[in-house]
């Protein structure tokens, strides 16, 4: 049997580099050679043990690659064909799916819901931290790559963009929106650009680390809080002169992050919620104005499937976003322990690593 280098979850705290068997093909799925990937904070949540997976689990669910082979039954797509597909693959024909809620998809399910049902790719089933993924429901979630893209230019589509954008989709941004970002990292780098595509006409962004502060003037924030030098929440307060902003992004996870993220809505506003939570969350009665203030909390789980995947590639290919900066550190797969070191460590500036054969 052919085998593979994988990254295999052995325990909290170990993920390392070992030896796996090809994985066979079936009817609807694609094996796809990768050519990039990367890591994700959510891997790194799996690493410490924050959030359980199978031991032995390949880890890692943001692929770029071409078609090495197809399903006897996937038609619309070619052996050699250069694609991406979405960290969240939904089957398609689910209940959940045919809400238009992809990410809870449930087959074979009673009633077609499953919660976090959609991603598989390193929580389910093995994903593309390795030379091969075995990609389900292929013609479901198989998008071609645009020849004149570069895989580091589609790199954050799987998960980072179309996670941030979706952040401020849910957030339901107007034109002329004051928008507060909360965690500049990838992510939330993401939602503050996706705010401004959606019409925001000030993002206000909030992190500490100096590299996230200026990758956030870069991609055109209008203003960046370093919360070690300035409470975030009176400084943001002061720029909206008292009123607050129309929508908060909470990007983080943290119990301070979202206090301070429903602190600083107007009444009325939207608190869009990413994070990855690990503990329970305390609503404080006073910003939640006693439940009366109109206030609208919304989770959103990264958007998947190959239409969400087409559309994130013709922004990227439109010009009107340069997302490949995102990427600092790059690594071969031989070297994802020592990228697991960096990237879970947050040294030297890192923002999104590729890992390439």
């Amino acid at each position: 049997m052919p085998k593979m280098k994988a990254a295999i979850f052995v325990e909290p705290g170990r993920i390392v580099l070992d030896s796996k068997p090809v994985p066979d093909v079936g009817p609807l799925d694609a094996l796809i050679r990768v050519t990039t990937t990367t890591i994700c904070g959510t891997d790194v949540h799996i690493l410490k043990g924050e959030y359980p997976v199978s031991k032995g689990l390949t880890i890692g669910h943001e692929p770029v690659g071409i078609i090495e082979k197809l399903g006897s039954a996937v038609t619309g797509y070619e052996e050699g064909q250069r694609v991406i597909a979405g960290a969240i693959t939904p089957s398609g024909h689910s209940y959940a799916c045919l809400c238009g809620q992809h990410s809870q998809d449930g087959p074979g399910t009673r009633h077609g819901f499953k919660p976090m049902g959609g991603w598989k790719f390193g929580n389910t089933i093995d994903g593309c931290q390795a030379e091969f993924v075995l990609v389900p429901d292929a013609m479901a979630n198989l998008s071609p790559v645009p020849p004149q893209l570069s895989d580091e230019q589609v790199l954050m589509c799987p998960d980072i963009m179309s996670t941030g954008f979706s952040g401020a989709e849910s957030a339901r941004i107007r034109i002329g929106d004051t928008v507060a970002v909360f965690a500049l990292g990838p992510i939330g780098l993401c939602a503050a650009v996706g705010a401004r595509l959606m019409g925001a006409t000030t993002v206000i962004g909030i992190d500490t680390i100096p590299q996230r502060l200026a990758m956030g003037d870069a991609l055109g924030l209008d203003h960046t809080i370093d919360y070690q030098h300035r409470d975030p929440v009176k400084a943001i307060l002061e720029l909206t002169d008292g009123r607050g902003v129309d929508a908060s992004i909470e990007a983080l996870g943290t119990q301070g992050t979202f206090e301070a993220a429903l602190r600083v809505l107007r009444p009325g506003g939207t608190l869009s919620s990413l994070g990855v939570y690990s503990t329970d969350l305390r609503i404080p009665l006073d910003a939640f104005a006693a439940g009366l203030g109109d206030t609208r909390i919304v989770t959103t789980l990264c958007p998947g499937g190959k239409e969400r995947m087409r559309r994130l590639m013709d922004v990227i290919a439109s010009g009107r976003i340069d997302l490949g900066p995102l990427v600092t550190h790059r690594f071969k797969l031989d070297e994802i322990e020592e990228a697991y070191e960096l990237f879970s460590h947050q040294r030297d500036g890192v923002l999104k690593v590729a890992i390439t054969p």
